[in-house]
C-alpha cells in the first residue's frame, strides 16, 4: 500500500458488538483505517463536522440505516445538503426494495444485506478501493470504457457474501420465516417451514444469532430438557 493514500473510515452503529466487529473488519482491510465508532446519526454529525474542520475529512461511512434518533437516509441527505463528500456504504438488515431506490438516490455506493460476514465486508472494501483508484485521477475519462470499468468493478460481485456451506435463498427462507413469527421458533419448526433437515435449519438460526439478527432463549414447556427456540431480534431494536 505504500505510495497510495489511506482510506479513512467512519463506522456508524446503534449496536456496540456489531460496531466493533464492523471496525475490526475496516482494521483488517488492506488501504483503510477506522478513524471513528459512533453510535448515533448526531454524534455521526458532530464527528465529521469536527474532522472537516481539522481538514482530515473522512472518506467513507459504513452506516446503519436503523439508528435511535433518526434514519441512516435522513443522515446521508443532510450531510450531502451539509457540503460533505463521503461516500456511504450502507449495512442494514432493511431488504424492502423501496428502501434499496432511496439509498440509492440518496447517495449510498454499496448496499450490505445482514447478516454479512467479514469476508463479505472486506470484499465491498476491496471493490471500494480499486472504484477510487479507477477515478482517483485527475482529468477526463479516456473515454466510455474506461467508465464502465470503474461503475463495474464497484458492483460486480467477486465472491460469496455468504460462509461456507450456507446458500442465500435458504437463508432468506430462514429469515422470512422468523420475521413472519412474532414468539420463538424451534430449528424444528423452521427446518419443517423452509423445507430442510433440522440441523442445517439450525446452522442457518446460529448464523442469524451470531450477526445480532436473532436471539436464541430456551422454551421451558412439558417435563425435560427445555428447547432452544428462535426469534428475529427486531422486537430488541430496530433491526439494524
Amino acid at each position: 500500500m505504500s505510495g497510495r493514500p489511506r482510506i479513512d473510515v467512519l463506522v456508524v452503529e446503534d449496536d456496540p458488538v456489531a460496531a466493533a466487529a464492523h471496525t475490526l473488519y475496516v482494521r483488517r482491510a488492506p488501504g483503510f483505517r477506522p478513524v471513528g465508532t459512533v453510535h448515533t446519526a448526531a454524534a455521526a454529525r458532530h464527528f465529521l463536522e469536527r474532522r472537516r474542520a481539522q481538514e482530515t475529512p473522512v472518506d467513507l461511512v459504513l452506516l446503519d440505516l436503523y439508528l435511535p434518533d433518526g434514519h441512516g437516509l435522513q443522515l446521508c441527505r443532510a450531510l450531502r445538503a451539509a457540503g460533505h463528500t463521503a461516500d456511504v456504504i450502507a449495512v442494514t438488515s432493511a431488504r424492502d426494495l423501496g428502501m434499496v431506490r432511496q439509498a440509492v438516490s440518496a447517495g449510498v455506493v454499496q448496499y450490505l444485506l445482514k447478516p454479512f460476514s467479514g469476508a463479505a465486508l472486506h470484499d465491498r472494501l476491496e471493490r471500494y478501493r480499486r472504484f477510487r483508484d479507477t477515478l482517483g485521477r485527475a482529468g477526463e475519462a479516456t473515454g466510455q470504457a474506461e467508465v464502465d470499468h470503474a461503475f463495474a468493478v464497484l458492483r460486480t460481485p467477486e465472491r460469496s457474501d455468504l460462509p461456507k456451506g450456507l446458500s442465500a435463498p435458504t437463508l432468506d427462507a430462514v429469515t422470512a420465516t422468523l420475521r413472519r413469527t412474532g414468539g420463538g421458533l424451534s430449528a424444528t419448526a423452521v427446518a419443517a417451514e423452509v423445507g430442510v433437515s433440522r440441523i442445517t435449519a439450525r446452522r442457518y438460526l446460529e448464523h442469524l444469532v451470531g450477526a445480532g439478527l436473532a436471539v436464541r432463549e430456551p422454551q421451558y414447556g412439558q417435563v425435560g430438557r427445555p428447547e432452544l427456540c428462535y426469534r428475529w431480534r427486531t422486537a430488541d431494536r430496530g433491526g439494524g
